[in-house]
């Protein structure tokens, strides 16, 4: 079981939003800059990005829906 399946709504700080911006727009965010910027693991656990086995993030799908959601 997710978080997400526990919590159905989730609310995206103004970073959090910002770091998904970046990731649609192609920027590949590495492990050491998501710690630098202390980027919240919560884009993890909620499936808004993914980490890849090269540890780099990149935006998902849901994460997409998301800021389209935002912006409307």
């Amino acid at each position: 079981m997710t978080a997400r399946d526990h919590l159905p709504h989730f609310e995206p700080t103004i970073d959090e939003l910002e770091a998904l911006k970046n990731m649609e727009m192609g920027e590949v965010i590495s492990f050491e800059t998501a710690a630098r910027e202390h980027l919240s693991k919560r884009l993890l656990e909620f499936g808004l990005a993914k980490q890849d086995e090269d540890k780099k993030w990149t935006i998902t799908p849901l994460g997409r829906e998301l800021i389209r959601r935002q912006e409307d």
